[in-house]
């Protein structure tokens, strides 16, 4: 499969855009745990992922993360070519999760071609709207929920992800993924132990009571 089978809007660019598109794509890869974007002074380009797992994150002043949101295969991501857009300040990092696979589309080449072709500029708008609306659920998640819900969505999620009840991941990268301190979550997974929902060992997570997690994640929250 080529780059135009993952590109949504691609029959909908005139033979020239076409091949200006494919003359600067370039297809790159990242093993598990590469930093690909650094921030808004980093300037990559669009990247659409072909295969693998990206995951889109911000740094606090502290050195604290926090998960905006993953990117899978055919998804699209617009800010690791913020550059192109002057009126947005967004100091994101994306890393690998996964072995991935992905084209880069160069900023100056996307924002020339989404000045000639409406349908690019609407598909770009309607992107950069998905992302924000993940961002602001983010934001949501965390004003009105309590941790103990947010750790077990994000368990539940993890589940869901990697087909699995057994989670390879450390308390750690937990903590980097929900803007967290690897103290608090150590504290919490052990309170989820104690109540039958996981068991924990070395870098494990293993869920025990998933009807458990699901209720708690799904609890009501008074505001």
């Amino acid at each position: 499969m080529d780059f135009k089978e993952y590109f949504p809007v691609w029959n909908q660019l005139n033979p020239r855009q076409q091949e200006v598109l494919s003359a600067a794509v370039s297809r790159r890869t990242a093993e598990k745990g590469a930093l690909l974007h650094d921030g808004s002074t980093d300037c990559l380009g669009l990247l659409v992922i072909r295969s693998g797992q990206l995951r889109a994150y911000i740094l606090s002043d502290e050195g604290r993360e926090v998960t905006l949101y993953r990117l899978f295969p055919r998804d699209i991501c617009l800010f690791s070519a913020s550059c192109m857009m002057r009126s947005i300040q967004f100091d994101l990092s994306i890393e690998a999760e996964k072995d991935s696979v992905f084209w880069v589309i160069p900023p100056e080449v996307y924002k020339e071609l989404s000045r000639q072709s409406a349908a690019l500029a609407n598909y770009t708008n309607e992107l950069m709207a998905d992302r924000f609306s993940e961002v602001m659920w983010l934001i949501e998640q965390i004003m009105w929920k309590s941790f103990d819900m947010r750790l077990a969505a994000f368990l539940l999620r993890e589940s869901e992800l990697e087909h699995t009840a057994t989670l390879k991941i450390t308390h750690e990268k937990i903590a980097n993924h929900l803007g967290s301190a690897r103290e608090v979550v150590t504290r919490m997974l052990r309170y989820f132990q104690s109540e039958g929902m996981v068991a924990l060992s070395r870098g494990t997570v293993d869920i025990t009571d998933i009807k458990k997690l699901q209720l708690l994640a799904e609890k009501n929250t008074p505001r």
